[in-house]
């Protein structure tokens, strides 16, 4: 939810498995029940690969929780590239090759319903990862997405400063398929409609299209004029970038916030284009999934690893059994504290020879 550009790897949900009859540890169900199921599988199925974490790090972090929790277990992943359609058909496949738990980010939350329907008439299991599909979901793990956006609203008022309650800001949104995207806006809307001066322009993007932000920013420059606005809200790091390109383009500086911790985002911190962005820690959220599906996939209670009941963002589907991390903002001053000691990225990759002043400025060395 980029600027760096990584090699993505989705040609392993080709590999046919060999189905067992026998689960992780235990004897396998789908046997006794005859429906044939492939109890030593679990699906996994990302969004996109536009926004970088999902390749660098929520990918490798579940697949390496699911074989310390289940050794001989496979996963099958791919990634939908933002196509709902292309997800709708790895969907369905992972329910026709017989997986009976599939973890699933979605592209488009409202569309999964009834894929979500169907699987669950096979008895399979699906675990809502990052973003609240619609459905019968079985687990779900994120963040208080609510939150999330207050978060950003009082990251930006706090870089416009003494001069919040005077300022206009333009509010740049995550994609209308997103259901994170809306409570972002809501949380951030709860934030900085009492205490900026007023939300001058505000758009959706599709996709999390960096390139439809920087239009839709010059856009708002072209209408508002270049003293019409005193700062602006990003959804995420990626739009941040293609903002900050627009407004550096027209000579503009003001405060611009973002979200994900993205590496070429922290950068923008460092060198002064970007305010902040919001620290969402992977890992844990990450790994909490993993075990969530290696228990389903077992027949396990989950109840201690899900201590939330949530409903899907339609009110149709109630008490989904949820965890909920929390997040928080990451400035200049506590880049060092945050993202490098917990390792998400190392001094030097963020410190590279056209960010190595500001890094020794910032005290990061």
């Amino acid at each position: 939810m980029s600027a760096m550009t990584r090699r993505i790897v989705i040609g392993t949900a080709a590999i046919s498995m060999a189905v067992s009859l026998a689960a992780c540890g235990k004897a396998g169900d789908d046997a006794e029940s005859g429906s044939g199921g492939d109890s030593k599988t679990i699906g996994l199925l990302l969004p996109e690969n536009k926004t970088t974490r999902y390749e660098t790090f929520d990918r490798p972090i579940m697949e390496a929780k699911i074989k310390e929790l289940c050794d001989d277990c496979e996963v099958k992943y791919n990634n939908a590239a933002q196509d709902t359609e292309t997800q709708k058909k790895q969907f369905d496949a992972l329910v026709t090759q017989g997986v009976k738990v599939i973890i699933l980010d979605s592209v488009d939350y409202k569309a999964t319903k009834s894929w979500v329907q169907q699987a669950e008439k096979k008895g399979v299991k699906v675990v809502a990862y990052d973003r609240l599909a619609e459905g019968p979901i079985s687990a779900y793990v994120s963040y208080d997405n609510e939150k999330i956006g207050r978060l950003q609203g009082e990251g930006l008022v706090k870089a416009l400063g003494a001069k919040a309650k005077e300022s206009n800001v333009v509010m740049i949104n995550g994609s209308p398929t997103d259901p994170n995207a809306p409570l972002f806006k809501k949380g951030a809307h709860s934030v900085l409609d009492t205490q900026v001066k007023k939300v001058v322009y505000e758009q959706d993007i599709p996709d999390w299209s960096s390139d439809e932000a920087n239009k839709k920013m010059g856009a708002a420059i072209d209408s508002l004029g270049k003293s019409g606005f005193q700062g602006v809200y990003s959804a995420n790091d990626g739009m941040a970038g293609g903002i900050i390109t627009a407004l550096a383009k027209q000579g503009v500086k003001v405060p611009v916030g973002g979200q994900d911790a993205e590496l070429a985002g922290l950068q923008r911190i460092l060198k002064g284009d970007q305010s902040f962005t919001i620290y969402k820690q992977i890992k844990p959220e990450a790994e909490t999934t993993a075990e969530v599906a290696v228990r389903l996939l077992k027949g396990e209670k989950i109840d201690d690893l899900t201590p939330v009941k949530v409903d899907s963002l339609t009110g149709e589907f109630k008490g989904i059994p949820a965890k909920l991390y929390d997040a928080q903002v990451v400035t200049k001053e506590n880049i060092a504290s945050t993202i490098i000691a917990d390792k998400v990225y190392k001094a030097t990759e963020i410190c590279t020879a056209e960010y190595k002043a500001a890094c020794e400025a910032a005290g990061i060395k």
